[in-house]
């Protein structure tokens, strides 16, 4: 089990980190990662205390693991799985979304089924061998599974140019030589690995492009291009609470020739192996079980932040603003409940995984990209102008010149100046920060456009049921027989 400490000290590797068009050096020390390298750090430390009950015996080794990347294999199994789950949500209160549970659980759904990665080269054995790698090393692994944004209809083999996005330039005796561009490595920029895929379905013509390996982030040739980094701009932990802790970088993977041992390759020049992977071995529900855990705790958080603006501004008995925090409620509610449905409903494949439970986890998804804006707006509703008369720093609470006016006008009945902005601070960077904005785009497009997320949730349903009922019952009744003496038209019946 790593500590902080034993993570930090690994990503200090050489690796390409481009920000303002120059490398960054080391990530540990960079005002744009040092945040969230040391917030994933924190992580490692509650996974390796004992107290925490994240860790397991090996079922190889029998020393602890973190049980975040084993597979459930029982009802118990997916359940202790989710408290562990739910121990680093807390933590970043649902704000990191590629916390290293999100693609150590694609990986433990792969490595139970082995058999969909089998090929003539021996690929089932590299994906047993990868996930050993994690369990043993507790590693961080992110992934870039989408192409580059060129054009969304049509796919690889149809756009100009030459390995725009990521496919085999080159096949050798000891792996394969890549070229080209995908995205967006949510986290790449502190993890130890990256699993490069395409989640996007391929074309029986983009065979180059269906690929899927791994690669350390520090392997030669490849470049990590991050967007805006906003920690830097956080003045202050009080101006920006989240922004200055949870900043997780995305960032655009280039590789330029970059060598992948045949070891380190899970699926090759197979477009149907890539949706298998996925689809098939129960990869896309865990990981993004985990995901609707995150989601969940972050509904929660920004739920309670509502809560306790009502009750500083004095309107949280108005029946408005009863009827708003009790509409949160409710939303809240739908996603909690589909996460224990999900697993509720769960039950072992032909390989003696746990998933959970598909109808009720990618019901709950297919709303995710219409809960959360409703989310926000309520909040934004709540705060009204208070978030925008906030004094530009912590400065103003401070200095002598300034700070008496704070405590005369920026204030609440019964709450001190200082305690109001803090409030206050917090919702913006929720809401209205750059931080904030990005969030709500990762979350409209967290799994996918809306379409294809609902499309999860109709082919999960379980139609055939209701729709049986619906033929059932129209089944036990039909057109009235007519009368054989039908009433003349004005004449009553004696």
């Amino acid at each position: 089990m790593r500590t902080s400490n034993d993570y930090l000290s690994t990503l200090d590797d050489g690796r390409r980190i481009v920000v303002d068009g120059e490398p960054v050096g080391n990530v540990v020390t960079h005002p744009a990662f040092t945040p969230i390298a040391r917030t994933v750090g924190e992580l490692f430390d509650l996974a390796a205390d004992p107290a925490n009950g994240m860790q397991v015996p090996d079922p190889v080794t029998g020393q602890p693991v973190n049980r975040l990347f084993l597979p459930p294999c029982s009802a118990e199994d997916l359940n202790n799985w989710r408290r562990s789950a739910q121990v680093w949500a807390d933590h970043t209160h649902g704000w990191v979304g590629r916390s290293p549970d999100h693609v150590g659980a694609f990986v433990a759904a792969f490595s139970a089924h082995p058999e969909v990665f089998a090929s003539a080269r021996g690929l089932s054995d590299n994906v047993t061998r990868f996930h050993r790698r994690i369990v043993q090393n507790d590693l961080y692994v992110s992934y870039a599974i989408i192409p580059p944004q060129v054009s969304r209809g049509t796919t690889a083999h149809a756009w100009e140019g030459e390995f725009i996005q990521v496919g085999v330039k080159e096949e050798r005796e000891d792996g394969i030589v890549v070229r080209g561009a995908q995205m967006l490595a949510t986290g790449g920029a502190v993890a130890d690995e990256i699993l490069v895929s395409c989640i996007k379905p391929l074309q029986a013509d983009d065979a180059d492009f269906a690929i899927s390996f791994t690669v350390p982030v520090a392997a030669e040739g490849l470049t990590l291009y991050c967007r805006r980094p906003y920690a830097p701009a956080a003045t202050s932990e009080f101006d920006y609470p989240l922004t200055s802790r949870y900043d997780e970088s995305d960032a655009l993977l280039v590789f330029d020739d970059v060598f992948i041992p045949w070891e380190n390759v899970f699926v090759y020049k197979d477009a149907v192996g890539l949706r298998k992977q996925f689809f098939e071995t129960g990869a896309h529900a865990l990981g993004n079980w985990q995901a609707q855990i995150r989601f969940a705790t972050k509904l929660r958080f920004l739920a309670g932040l509502a809560r306790k603006v009502a009750a500083v501004n004095g309107v949280d008995t108005f029946p408005g603003v009863v009827e708003k925090l009790g509409e949160l409620a409710s939303l809240v509610s739908v996603v909690e409940s589909g996460v224990l449905a999900a697993e509720f409903t769960a039950t072992a494949d032909a390989q003696g995984l746990f998933p959970p439970g598909a109808a009720a986890l990618y019901g709950a998804m297919g709303l995710q990209s219409e809960i959360h804006p409703r989310v926000i707006g309520i909040l934004r509703d709540l705060v009204g102008g208070g978030v925008l008369q906030v004094p530009s720093s912590a400065a103003e609470l401070v200095n002598p010149g300034t700070a008496k006016d704070m405590e005369r006008y920026v204030s609440s009945p019964g709450v001190p100046s200082v305690d109001r902005v803090k409030l206050f601070k917090l919702a913006w960077d929720a809401i209205g920060s750059e931080f904030a904005g990005r969030h709500q785009q990762y979350e409209l497009f967290y799994a996918g456009a809306p379409f294809v997320v609902k499309g999860y949730a109709y082919r999960n349903f379980d139609y055939a049921g209701p729709v049986q009922v619906i033929d059932k019952f129209l089944a036990s009744y039909g057109v009235p027989i007519a009368d054989p003496q039908p009433k003349e038209a004005g004449r009553e019946e004696a």
